[in-house]
């Protein structure tokens, strides 16, 4: 018996990397699972990676998904992927805001229309996806959010700040904006117990879409957790009880082994006495 057996879930950024994981291991545990993204085909993004490859791979294990298509930096495709959703499976008991955009340049040289579609897909659409799945939510008095963040949502703290170079506080700011979104949601659905969590890598995902979006070429194995380790972290705060997670605002390897799903953790994540600000360190 998996843990999502008979839920519907919709998980963003599906197409590779974390969002195709999470995908995968929801699908495992049960869950009839909408893929999201805006890569359908192989071929239609630089990176490889597509709808069409994540969804086949949950079919060949006996899994039940559907890809939708969308841009979610889009009001009304928000809208219409959710409406389509539910067309599809029914009513939706989870969604995971996993889709992100990240931009590695400093202030200065930020150009606006970026600034724009970034603050678009990592705070509107988490924003507009979780309102419209909440109908279903609150109608069945039970459902999961959860939001992906990213330490970067922890501020550097005062200054000075000799050798810095920067390039990270956009992608910050809106990280700490979700953690924050995030709490005050669980506090609003909570007497509709419905559980909303984030979480952020304990340790460097060596994805295509991360290793691209920082132009690294490799990386110290000692320093990277896996896909598979988000997704599982994803998965304990989409099924735990609402009242162990609710409101948490934590760490991949931090959660899991909190409750004994992972005994040899490599990192907890930002290190809690780095001097800054975010809703990561509690």
């Amino acid at each position: 018996m998996g843990k999502l057996d008979g839920k519907t879930a919709i998980v963003t950024g599906a197409s590779r990397g974390i969002g195709e994981e999470i995908a995968k291991v929801f699908a495992r545990e049960g869950s009839k699972v909408i893929c999201v993204a805006r890569t359908l085909k192989e071929g239609d993004h630089q990176l490889a990676g597509s709808l069409e490859t994540t969804v086949a791979a949950i079919r060949s294990e006996g899994g039940e998904a559907s890809a939708i298509a969308s841009n979610i930096s889009e009001a009304e495709q928000c809208q219409s992927l959710v409406n389509e959703a539910r067309a599809i499976y029914g009513p939706i008991d989870v969604l995971v805001n996993n889709a992100a955009l990240m931009y590695p340049l400093p202030t200065k040289d930020y150009p606006i229309n970026r600034w724009m579609r970034s603050w678009a897909v990592n705070v509107h659409a988490p924003f507009m996806l979780s309102q419209l799945v909440l109908e279903d939510m609150i109608a069945k008095k039970s459902g999961s959010i959860v939001n992906i963040s990213s330490g970067a949502a922890i501020g550097p703290g005062r200054g000075p700040y000799p050798g810095a170079t920067g390039g990270s506080s956009a992608y910050g700011m809106q990280k700490a904006a979700l953690e924050r979104f995030t709490q005050g949601l669980a506090q609003e659905m909570y007497q509709h117990g419905i559980s909303v969590t984030a979480f952020s890598p304990s340790q460097f995902v060596p994805t295509a879409g991360s290793m691209f979006a920082q132009q690294r070429k490799e990386v110290d194995p000692n320093t990277t957790e896996t896909t598979e380790i988000m997704a599982n972290a994803a998965l304990l705060l989409a099924t735990e009880p609402l009242d162990k997670v609710t409101g948490r605002v934590t760490y991949s390897q931090q959660i899991l082994k909190e409750f004994g799903w992972l005994t040899d953790a490599k990192g907890t994540g930002v290190d809690p006495e780095r001097v800054g600000s975010g809703y990561s360190q509690i």
